[in-house]
């Protein structure tokens, strides 16, 4: 057994207080850039720990907290702290039921679909283990509680509202998150772990009028559906086989009545690429499409508007590779294990901004959320595409256990990494 692996057993609790506050996050969680009451158990429970100077409101909600324990390296460890729009059908009996009123002024379901009342937990109960092996350890250690994420606004907020003015530089940021792979599984990466993500509004004009009249008209729905079509030829048609894009519209909106040609149809469009040349392609093809579209159907100039952009995330290879030694001698390796080639973050995060604000290097590791058994039939089927649920979706929650354990145990680890004496 590793000297780390020594301390995170000896210092590790059963978890079970853990639980409830999982639960107790996952029933109630806030929408990006409203996590008032998330931000304030975080920062009661960091402060019975009686360790951190804690720095709440930072870019809206987030929060960080540092502990110095010596002279040495820094640490810094993320958690996103955001719900999701989502009204969730679970069945738990935990489950949210929770509403808010959107940045919009929109009635919104909201659920924690995508794990981050996991990586809350996770990180607190491992500042509780770091803190219990004070003894173990110099350094400084400092955790961040980072708020909209899901906007890709969160990290870049917290930047420029002055985080490194309030808590010191890190020598090295690590984040984590939680994934529909199974429960008790843990991974690394070298280099590309999440694609960037450019988000836009697009607002289609017509010219609105009497269904019965429709030469009179300039029908946006028309140029809306054939828009929506000729964007599919972006990553079909216009990218190599070899690389990877997507582009999804997610929302169309247009009209009222079946017998009224609406004026205008608001479309919300997500692009996915895994590197800078075809990024830079991709949106410039976008934009021709939506241009030549209203053109053909003699519509006026459409607006185009950027609503969210999240950056590559790529992992340092050197950091990754110390991270890997340490995952390695702690957790099972195998299939069942510790994975030190993962795959990547299907979704986007601006977990680098953290890093790339003050040029220090970084990682990303990804724990699995699955119960192992559900996992386990649904792969001897073949099934795990139909069978399990996937983030963002009303029916995903991670199993409590062993995914808590993991996830801590990753975030322990890493810390000691740099921090062990």
């Amino acid at each position: 057994m590793s000297d780390i692996s020594k301390i995170i057993h000896k210092y590790r609790s059963n978890l079970e207080s853990y639980e409830s506050l999982y639960k107790h996050f996952h029933s109630y969680p806030e929408l990006s850039f409203l996590e008032k009451e998330t931000a304030a158990t975080i920062h009661s429970h960091l402060s019975k720990l009686q360790a951190f100077d804690i720095f709440p409101g930072i870019g809206g909600h987030g929060l960080a907290a540092v502990f110095k324990n010596g002279s040495g390296k820094t640490v810094l460890l993320r958690a996103d702290i955001d719900g999701l729009p989502v009204e969730e059908k679970t069945g738990l009996p935990y489950a949210s039921k929770a509403r808010m009123i959107d940045l919009d002024g929109v009635d919104k379901p909201v659920m924690h679909a995508c794990g981050h009342d996991m990586h809350i937990t996770s990180l607190l109960a491992a500042a509780e283990v770091l803190v219990s092996a004070k003894e173990e350890w110099r350094g400084t250690l400092v955790l961040v509680f980072q708020p909209a994420e899901e906007k890709g606004a969160g990290a870049e907020a917290m930047v420029v509202d002055g985080l490194y003015e309030k808590v010191p530089v890190p020598d090295v940021i690590i984040g984590a998150h939680v994934m529909p792979h199974r429960s008790g599984t843990i991974g690394t990466r070298r280099g590309l772990m999440a694609c960037a993500a450019d988000s836009f509004h697009l607002t289609i004009h017509g010219h609105g009028g009497h269904a019965s009249q429709p030469h009179r008209t300039i029908d946006p729905i028309v140029c809306a559906a054939s828009t929506i079509l000729r964007l599919q030829t972006i990553p079909s048609r216009e990218v190599d086989p070899k690389d990877l894009a997507v582009v999804t519209v997610g929302s169309i909106h247009a009209g009222d009545a079946e017998n009224i040609i609406p004026s205008h149809a608001d479309l919300k469009i997500n692009v996915r690429t895994i590197n800078p040349q075809t990024r830079s392609r991709v949106l410039a093809s976008l934009r021709r499409i939506i241009d030549a579209e209203a053109e053909a159907s003699n519509a006026p100039p459409p607006s185009l508007t950027s609503t969210t952009k999240f950056p590559f995330t790529h992992n340092d290879i050197h950091v990754t590779s110390m991270l890997e030694k340490t995952f390695a001698a702690h957790f099972p390796s195998g299939r069942h294990g510790y994975n030190p080639n993962s795959p990547r973050l299907s979704g986007s995060e601006d977990f680098s901004i953290l890093a790339t604000a003050v040029e220090k290097p970084s990682t990303f590791f990804l724990y699995g959320g699955v119960d192992p058994e559900a996992w386990d039939e649904a792969e001897r089927m073949g099934t795990i595409l139909e069978d399990i649920p996937v983030s963002h979706g009303p029916f995903y929650a991670p199993v409590v256990q062993p995914t808590l354990r993991v996830g801590v145990d990753g975030y322990v680890g890493a810390a000691l990494t740099w921090l062990i004496r």
